[in-house]
């Protein structure tokens, strides 16, 4: 049976994946820094392991096949990133497993273009963005070297499964309870959303398709291209009611920014917010097949249950 090991296993993202690897079953490894595994995680195996001990790290994932780089500090800690990937490179040639991590869009900085695909150019225009395509240049030339083969899935903003930190939950449907849907920009702009379990199984299809893939691959994976609209309308359609629009205060978070690195770090990425994009695959319908794809009313639905907000359909799973 294929290893597959978890970074960042207690994350949204990283919970998500290993409940598909599991799924699909392969033999997973939850690796945290408690070495404790999220209740939802039955069947995979804990262990434990900081991504910045690089001998730790090697340990946890002996005798693994994969490695799934779920790792994903919060804004203000960005500059453990690429420690953490130079670590993580160091177990995958240590242990001689294969690298799969998922992308952003933050390489492409502002302006956004309207379309991303596999060819677009990379031009970050803030820390983050420089940050993710230094990440990206190293797995790159860990491949190049013949050292470490990594397969890389582009992404934009999740939505969909458990715990808090995305978007959806901490601006989007922040006040749903209270019969309020909040935009984070104008609602009328096009914005690029993975749904997180089909994002997932993406994943689970090209692992069962390496040998349509090289050394280094960098896909796009396209999710949910909609705009504040089209997901207020189907929040509406979820909870059975009609929502007050109000929208997330840009002026506060700028005025207070100076102050606030948290705040800061968000400002630095609002232009994700006011600049319309969206990806596009010329590849990866013909590497894994038909492209995971919930519906977007069912998808919604399902991200707001896993939330803890009560649908017509069913109550909060956190309830």
């Amino acid at each position: 049976m294929t290893k597959i090991a978890i970074l960042g296993a207690n994350g949204r993202l990283g919970r998500v994946v290993a409940k598909a690897f599991i799924d699909a079953g392969y033999d997973v490894r939850a690796i945290t820094r408690s070495g404790k595994v999220p209740a939802e995680l039955k069947g995979a195996t804990a262990a434990a392991g900081d991504a910045l001990d690089r001998e730790a790290l090697i340990r946890a994932t002996q005798g693994v096949d994969i490695i799934f780089n779920g790792l994903n500090p919060i804004y203000t800690d960005w500059g453990k990133c690429l420690p953490m990937a130079e670590n993580v490179m160091a177990a995958c040639h240590a242990n001689g497993t294969l690298h799969l991590f998922p992308g952003t869009v933050y390489n492409y900085g502002s302006p956004m273009p309207a379309v991303i695909t596999e060819d677009t150019p990379f031009h970050p225009t803030t820390e983050k963005g420089r940050i993710r395509t230094a990440m990206e240049d190293l797995f790159r030339r860990e491949a190049d070297a013949g050292r470490v083969r990594t397969i890389l899935l582009r992404a934009g903003d999740f939505f969909g499964g458990t715990g808090s930190g995305s978007w959806f939950d901490l601006v989007v449907a922040a006040k749903m309870n209270k019969g309020t849907y909040t935009a984070p920009g104008p609602v009328d702009l096009v914005h690029e959303w993975a749904y997180l379990p089909d994002f997932a199984k993406a994943f689970v299809g090209l692992t069962g398709n390496l040998d349509k893939l090289g050394a280094y691959e960098s896909l796009n994976f396209p999710g949910h291209p909609v705009t504040d609209l089209q997901i207020k309308a189907a929040s509406e359609k979820a909870l059975g009611r009609s929502l007050k629009m109000t929208w997330m205060p840009w002026w506060v978070l700028r005025a207070g920014s100076p102050f606030v690195a948290m705040w800061r770090e968000i400002v630095s990425m609002s232009y994700l917010r006011f600049e319309p994009h969206q990806l596009a695959s010329a590849r990866l319908e013909g590497i894994i097949g038909t492209i995971p794809h919930t519906p977007l009313d069912q998808a919604v639905a399902e991200a707001l249950r896993d939330i803890g907000i009560a649908t017509v359909h069913g109550a909060s799973k956190a309830a």
